[in-house]
């Protein structure tokens, strides 16, 4: 809310001060918060199956 002060102000003046507020804007938008790895789509990408001896092995250690 404006409150103007001075009773002297004229029309244009007070158009003006207006004007400078409004090409002021608010204040800027809320940066976006960063999305958690663990709902990253990428995570329900399945890789790929090696059939070989000792791979049920490697399942249970992660592919290391």
């Amino acid at each position: 809310m404006l409150r103007v002060v001075n009773p002297d102000a004229t029309p244009e003046q007070v158009a003006a001060i207006v004007a400078v507020f409004s090409a002021m804007g608010g204040s800027a938008p809320a940066p976006e918060k960063p999305r958690s790895e663990w709902a990253s789509p990428a995570r329900r990408m399945r890789g790929a199956h090696f059939h070989h001896r000792g791979a049920w092995q490697a399942s249970a250690r992660g592919g290391r």
